[in-house]
Formats: C-alpha cells, sequence, structure tokens
C-alpha cells in the first residue's frame, strides 16, 4: 500500500517547496494570521512541529530560527473587517494567499495544512495535520502563531480589561464576562454568534 506521505513526497523534489498556515480561525477578536516558510535544505532548523504542541518560549525560539535560516518567509492576514465581510472560512484562505503571494522568493510548489486549498495558481496540495508531518507547514504553523499572539498582547495595551494577552481574543469565559461588562471594541468580529448575540437590542452587552 502507498502511503499518503509517499504521494506527497513524490509530488515535488525540489528544493522551492513552500509551507503555509493560518491562525485564529477561532477567536473573538483580532486578524486571522498566515505564514508561508520556504525552509533552507543547507541551513536545516530542529525541533519543527505543531505550534500547539510547543510551549511559548519554545515557539518563540524557533520563530528566531526560522526568520534567520528559512530561505524566504512572509506574513499574510485578513482584517475582523473582512472576516466579517467574507467569512472566516475565506478570510483564512485570503491570508494563505497574501502569505505566500509576499514570499521573495516564489514556491514552485505549496502545501497547506487542512483540507483546503486557497483558489490561486500555484501547484498545490493540503494536507490534514500537515503542521506535524512537514516541516515547512510546521515552521509556518509556529511564524504565524508568535506573530498574532505578540500582536494579541498589543492589544491588550490598546484595549485594557478584556484579558487579550492572556487568551488570545478566544471565547474565554473571562472573556465573555469582559464582552459583557465593557462591551464590543472594533477589534471583535462582529460575525461571530458571541459577539452578534451582545449587540442585539436588549442584550445584556
Amino acid at each position: 500500500m502507498i502511503h499518503e506521505d509517499d504521494l506527497l513526497a513524490a509530488a515535488y523534489d525540489g528544493d522551492l517547496l513552500a509551507g503555509v498556515d493560518e491562525v485564529g480561525r477561532g477567536p473573538l477578536a483580532g486578524d486571522v494570521v498566515a505564514a508561508a516558510v520556504i525552509l533552507d535544505p543547507i541551513a536545516p532548523v530542529t525541533g519543527l512541529r505543531d505550534s500547539k504542541k510547543l510551549s511559548e518560549a519554545q515557539r518563540r525560539h524557533l520563530a528566531r530560527e526560522i526568520r534567520s535560516r528559512a530561505r524566504a518567509w512572509a506574513i499574510g492576514r485578513a482584517s475582523v473587517a473582512e472576516i466579517d465581510d467574507i467569512n472566516i472560512l475565506q478570510a483564512s484562505m485570503l491570508a494563505m494567499h497574501r502569505a505566500v503571494a509576499a514570499l521573495a522568493t516564489q514556491p514552485e510548489y505549496v502545501l497547506v495544512d487542512g483540507n483546503r486549498l486557497p483558489r490561486w495558481h500555484y501547484a498545490s496540495a493540503a494536507v490534514v495535520k500537515g503542521d506535524d508531518r512537514v516541516p515547512a507547514i510546521a515552521a509556518a504553523s509556529i511564524l504565524a502563531k508568535v506573530q498574532r499572539d505578540a500582536e494579541m498582547v498589543e492589544l491588550d495595551q490598546i484595549y485594557p480589561g478584556y484579558g487579550l494577552a492572556q487568551h488570545k481574543g478566544y471565547p474565554t469565559r473571562a472573556h465573555m464576562e469582559a464582552l459583557r461588562r465593557l462591551g464590543v471594541t472594533v477589534i471583535h468580529r462582529r460575525s461571530f454568534a458571541p459577539v452578534k448575540e451582545l449587540l442585539l437590542p436588549g442584550s445584556a452587552g
């Protein structure tokens, strides 16, 4: 039997392989952020894996290694307004497309974490659990996570009281209590049900 990983390896054997991943589909606040990375085979980065399985310190260390050793890397995003306008799935696809387009060295082949691909001209494949199976996707996962987390810490200074530095915009109990107490801000995704409900007339917001 031919394993799926063997098929992926056979699809492209050059050095211009980009891995792509996004972070931030689930939060109620902030942009969705994507990263694209082309690793350099002569300057490998060790310890790459799904960013969710790494500590914050490990992610920061690896992000520095990736940025210094990768052949190319870039960040893409879709704004809160775009998320509310075209929905989070399409905004995630847009962020990933922007990340790949921003690479200083354009890839010959792209592997995307998940089971969907953006609409683009790149030769590509979607890889379920790719952030644990493909080093370039893992690297993208790490860069996107570190970038978005840092932005949420900055937004916590601008919008104090919501706990953004702690929960990074996810719908925790503390975040929901803060939303009800302090109200919805411009960085909150109004198309997401928990936020939308607070904006309804007569809500407890």
